[in-house]
């Protein structure tokens, strides 16, 4: 009978369900019809109100950053952490207790922050092996440790020394690197050849914004239009209908693709020669692994503000604070082709290309595999 794997996450944003996604399909290629999985947004389906409208939320307050930064740094030491913890667990505890009993596991995975203390707690005298998988990749905010998990997997040495210095014993943490889709390790095509296969134009910019099409796309992509530089944009607006509007109707002056949500990004961002983007882990990670030197407009302040720095101090890519910057660092990497080559070769030695394999090794391991 197969073991089952019950995944906490939620849509605030796109990468806690893409980094989910991404363990299950490793799960599926390391241990074939051995596991039953389930992914369960616990904000939306189970927590009380406001929370369960967090996803939705999501979007409009994260375009506040001065706000963000303020609520992100207020709960983040570790003493106000266990002190908001403690206060919520009466009001979450119903929903929480609710969600287990609803969906009986042998094994449960948190890709959340905020389902870190409260499920251990409310499975009570009846446990079963609770794994955190860490997927803000530098500055982790408290809420990731709980010493109520078995495990903790984390992307970076520098989230293991943030665990350390929150008091988490070394033997709980490994570091195992970001889950992105298996896909990018296995897509080995060279990149002449999937350009063609895509109608593109060398050399070509990919400008992406998540799967939420969130951040300045339109403008970074009407400023590189404008520039006319000597190169083709391929646009990823993803589920955002509205973007994807306005930029197909752009007056373009450069060969251009516009895409929306898709499948294919492994083959796209293998093909590109330059990936512009805000500062999300996933989206690094997927660039370490496909060695593409990295243009970053926008970050949001708190989780993705050492990604820059991370991505800055290894020469794996640039930081564009508005889109005449970014316009600015691409007609660098165009222009100076050695430096192109160089941020490549560097943002290809922090690859991690099979984490979510060995994290899916690192959870078969807890159940005994």
């Amino acid at each position: 009978m197969a073991q089952r794997i019950l995944f906490l996450f939620s849509d605030t944003g796109g990468g806690h369900r893409a980094a989910t996604n991404a363990i299950i399909d490793a799960l599926k290629l390391e241990y074939p019809h051995e596991f039953e999985t389930t992914m369960i947004d616990f904000l939306r389906y189970y927590s009380p109100p406001p929370l369960q409208y967090s996803p939705e939320l999501y979007p409009p307050l994260s375009k506040m950053k001065p706000m963000w930064k303020v609520s992100y740094e207020s709960m983040n030491g570790p003493r106000r952490a266990r002190a908001m913890n403690r206060l919520s667990y009466p009001y979450l505890r119903k929903s929480a207790e609710r969600l287990i009993k609803e969906h009986p596991a042998d094994l449960i995975v948190s890709v959340h922050p905020l389902a870190n203390s409260v499920i251990p707690r409310a499975m009570g005298r009846n446990p079963v092996p609770f794994v955190t998988v860490v997927t803000d990749m530098v500055t982790t905010h408290a809420f990731w440790y709980s010493p109520g998990a078995d495990l903790i997997i984390l992307p970076t040495q520098q989230a293991k020394n943030r665990g350390l210095r929150l008091g988490i014993p070394a033997s709980k943490m490994q570091v195992l690197g970001q889950p992105v889709s298996p896909a990018f390790a296995e897509t080995h095509a060279p990149k002449e050849e999937l350009k063609r296969g895509l109608g593109w134009e060398a050399p070509v910019v990919l400008l992406v914004g998540g799967g939420d099409g969130m951040g300045p796309v339109r403008r970074v992509a009407r400023a590189i239009n404008n520039s006319e530089l000597p190169v083709s944009l391929a646009v990823i607006c993803g589920r955002n209908e509205e973007l994807f509007k306005d930029v197909s109707e752009l007056k373009w002056k450069i060969p251009h693709h516009v895409y929306g949500f898709t499948s294919e990004m492994p083959r796209f961002m293998k093909a590109a020669d330059i990936f512009v983007t805000k500062a999300g882990p996933g989206s690094i990670s997927e660039a370490f692994i496909c060695g593409l030197p990295i243009v970053m407009y926008a970050c949001l302040p708190g989780q993705e503000t050492g990604n820059v720095d991370y991505v800055l101090d290894r020469n794996a890519g640039m930081w564009a604070a508005d889109p005449d910057s970014v316009v600015e660092a691409i007609r660098y990497l165009v222009e100076d082709e050695t430096a192109r080559i160089e941020m490549a070769q560097a943002s290809t030695q922090l690859a991690r290309p099979h984490a979510a394999r060995q994290i899916a090794r690192a959870l078969a391991q807890q159940l005994g595999r």
